[in-house]
């Protein structure tokens, strides 16, 4: 089109018209006169189609390729070399960008532009690509079998218009002008200023705990300032259930909890076990547990029904204090209705806490028939007094 375009114009230019359009817009006189030739025969046969061929086929210079068999093959030894069986190649331990990989084609006997090299990546069924965490380790046998429990369990609960929830610790936070990941809109030039190094400040950590409500799609968050401890985690239970669950389930007879295999939640801990017999008796109700496999922490409802908007709407903003990280976990919201309430936990939870034997066998604890480790109630009541 372009050539056609020159054509067109040389030809109303008159008389010199192709030298005039070739200095003008530096186009090769001879590919205005083939432009002006296919001009003329779209004229004379306008049915007829026209080679847009100006090059005989197979002319100019050949690919990189195509002159030096070698290069594709000596590229993807360089891209993978663990695949290729060679793991002392020269690139093995650097950043594999097409400029690097140039350099090294280069130095072994291959001149390549780093313009080609992607060509040729993309051409071999390469691409840019991130990690992806999908390996979770060894895998429980009866993982998917306890996947299918919990979810039957769960069913059954909501069927009943019992209280089903899910908690989790997420992620402590340094309290003071540090860098948080994420980007926000800013005056051009004119970036938050955040500290160099992020050391503990005077302003110390916030430990937000989690509680979310798989019925309702709503959250509560206890933010500690001590340390993530099981009589942690069960008073943020407590806070949720006196400040929300109450109002929601006046008629509960029975709470759910899904939670992690690990942590201050975990289904080893004695503590929790300790301090969720404490909550059962406070409650007045059984309190049942469904903890998920190992490895299997991401499918927990609340990491991504709750944890992941929060760390959205916080993306780019330094927490500088305890008070700013609660007002931006309580607006956090979703177009699907998402409400979260937080509160400040200022408690004390100390670390090293010993439950003997006896404390243990002293629990109304119930294991279920199905990995009792996993799926057990605490009843409101102790068995000795």
């Amino acid at each position: 089109m372009r050539r056609q375009w020159a054509a067109a114009e040389s030809r109303a230019y008159g008389w010199g018209g192709v030298e005039a359009v070739s200095g003008a817009i530096r186009m090769s006189p001879n590919t205005i006169r083939k432009g002006l030739a296919e001009l003329m025969a779209r004229e004379s046969n306008p049915q007829a189609p026209i080679d847009s061929r100006l090059r005989k086929e197979g002319g100019g210079r050949k690919r990189c390729s195509e002159a030096d068999p070698g290069l594709v093959e000596t590229l993807e030894w360089l891209v993978e070399p663990l695949t290729r069986g060679d793991p002392s190649s020269p690139l093995r331990w650097t950043c594999k960008s097409t400029t690097n990989l140039a350099e090294e084609l280069s130095h072994m006997g291959h001149p390549v532009s780093p313009r080609t090299v992607g060509r040729l990546l993309n051409a071999d069924g390469y691409s840019l690509q991130s990690n992806r965490k999908t390996k979770e380790g060894e895998s429980h046998p009866d993982r998917n079998a306890q996947f299918e429990f919990i979810s039957a369990t769960v069913k059954r609960f909501q069927q009943r218009g019992q209280p089903v929830i899910s908690v989790d610790t997420k992620k402590k936070e340094l309290v003071g002008r540090f860098k948080n990941g994420g980007r926000e809109w800013q005056p051009v030039g004119q970036p938050e200023q955040v500290q160099v190094h992020d050391f503990l400040d005077k302003e110390g950590k916030a430990i937000p705990y989690g509680v979310y409500d798989l019925s309702q799609n709503e959250g509560w968050v206890s933010v500690g300032i001590d340390h993530d401890t099981a009589r942690f985690a069960a008073q943020a239970i407590q806070r949720w259930w006196k400040k929300m669950g109450l109002k929601r389930y006046r008629n509960a007879q029975e709470l759910l909890i899904t939670a992690d295999g690990g942590g201050s939640n975990g289904s080893r801990s004695r503590l929790w076990k300790v301090a969720l017999q404490d909550l059962a008796m406070r409650l007045g109700i059984p309190v049942r547990v469904c903890h998920f496999p190992p490895g299997t922490s991401k499918w927990n409802k609340i990491e991504h029904r709750m944890f992941c908007h929060i760390t959205q709407n916080w993306r780019g903003r330094p927490l500088v204090s305890h008070e700013i990280i609660i007002q931006l976990i309580a607006n956090t919201t979703t177009k699907s209705g998402l409400k979260i309430r937080a509160e400040l936990d200022k408690g004390l939870y100390p670390t090293g806490t010993h439950i003997s034997d006896a404390e243990l066998a002293s629990l109304n604890l119930k294991r279920s028939d199905f990995h009792g480790e996993w799926n057990y109630t605490l009843m409101p009541s102790l068995k000795h007094k």
